[in-house]
């Protein structure tokens, strides 16, 4: 029993961790920070056809492309997406973990956003007793 919550311990501290992958830290040639508040960081990317990116996390973020690209997201449970983005292309992308790889024919140059706030509550507040 002991050991089996170590476990579980252990599995949650390490999923922690890979959400907490700096994608400016583990990416440092791709990611630059161009400006950080309380409130938001904004990264620049740019990368080459066949570069890849180690595995990263970014929070809650809004993704606007800078050039046209095509690019593969693996998630860590082996899952994997292709998306291809146009130049003005603006999309919104919740929070997630990932290694993106540009398989198309053209450089990715994208500005991302990333929120620190968590996502508001639906409900509404409590109103004060009189």
């Amino acid at each position: 029993m002991v050991r089996k919550l170590f476990v579980a311990l252990v599995s949650l501290l390490l999923s922690s961790a890979v959400m907490a992958q700096d994608a400016a830290k583990t990416n440092p040639g791709k990611y630059t920070v161009v400006m950080e508040n309380e409130r938001v960081r904004v990264l620049d990317y740019r990368d080459h056809p066949g570069d890849k990116t180690t595995q990263h996390s970014h929070p809650d973020f809004v993704l606007y492309a800078l050039s046209d690209f095509q690019r593969r997201l693996t998630f860590p449970d082996g899952k994997s997406v292709t998306r291809e983005f146009k130049t003005g292309d603006v999309v919104f992308m919740k929070a997630q973990t990932h290694v993106g790889e540009n398989i198309g024919k053209t450089d990715t140059h994208v500005i991302i956003v990333e929120l620190k706030e968590p996502q508001p509550s639906l409900t509404a507040p409590t109103p004060p007793k009189r």
